[in-house]
């Protein structure tokens, strides 16, 4: 097994010792996504967020936690029954795996767990000790309306994760990007996404977008228009502090040249070339 993961791991920069950093823990979540596979996870599941959207469609950025949704809501869905297999996945590709269920301490509709690279024996391609930690998140009680397709990966070996289609991915980071709230900080990673949204020419599913304002309480009116979305978001760009998401991303992506063009004024005329998927 070691033979493959210095396959894996050879698709990756690995020039740094930050750029094998972010290697090995890229070939952890894959990794991570073959053990869920085989516990049989994604008959209830599907994957979304900035990782499904880096592994299945192409973005060039990393992303660092896997994100998923159940199908149907259920309250009581727990990651326990998948842990054993996933430390199982993993010990089988050389690497042994603390598995942690999060305990949570308030009502939550997100149930969490952390993989915890405790020792391998890809240690030494790693400088000092690090701990490399994945962390998992589960949407129990999902926004309806959106749509899945599987999508294959073939390493560790072949195998086909449900993920959202990119109109409802689309959506859904154009909810975080409108109304997740950062305290102080900012998300960069939410405009590089938009930004790359629209280059790919992404539809949105702007009633999608609606289920999860809705459900999130930004939201009370039955429908958004796109007349209605185009106004929050230029609201949004246009009291964004530029330079603060600029390096907030900067860490996540390899060529930050790209990110020089960024300016309100530029984002305001990537706003202009959004559709929608029902257009």
């Amino acid at each position: 097994m070691a033979t493959m993961v210095e396959q894996m791991l050879a698709r990756h920069p690995r020039d740094t010792d930050a750029a094998m950093t972010l290697a090995l823990r890229e070939v952890m979540q894959e990794i991570a996504l073959a053990g869920l596979n085989r516990g049989g996870f994604f008959g209830k599941a599907a994957f979304y967020g900035g990782t499904c959207l880096r592994v299945f469609y192409g973005l060039p950025r990393f992303s660092e936690d896997l994100d998923f949704s159940l199908l149907k809501t259920d309250r009581e869905f727990s990651l326990r029954p998948y842990l054993k297999v996933l430390q199982n996945e993993f010990a089988a590709f050389g690497f042994e795996v603390e598995v942690v269920e999060k305990q949570k301490t308030a009502t939550s509709d997100i149930a969490s767990a952390f993989l915890k690279k405790s020792s391998s024996i890809y240690d030494l391609e790693v400088s000092g000790k690090k701990t490399l930690k994945i962390k998992i998140e589960v949407d129990i009680d999902p926004p309806q309306g959106f749509s899945t397709e599987p999508k294959l990966l073939i390493q560790p070996y072949s195998f086909y994760v449900s993920c959202f289609s990119l109109p409802d991915l689309f959506a859904g980071k154009m909810h975080a990007l409108l109304f997740r709230k950062w305290k102080n900080r900012v998300n960069g990673r939410d405009w590089f996404d938009f930004e790359w949204y629209i280059r790919q020419g992404t539809p949105l599913n702007l009633p999608h977008l609606v289920e999860r304002a809705r459900q999130s309480g930004h939201w009370q009116g039955e429908d958004m228009t796109p007349q209605q979305f185009m106004e929050l978001l230029r609201a949004r760009i246009q009291s964004l502090d530029v330079d603060s998401v600029r390096l907030e991303v900067s860490r996540f992506v390899r060529e930050t040249d790209q990110l020089q063009i960024w300016s309100r004024d530029y984002f305001m005329q990537l706003a202009e070339l959004l559709h929608y998927s029902n257009e």
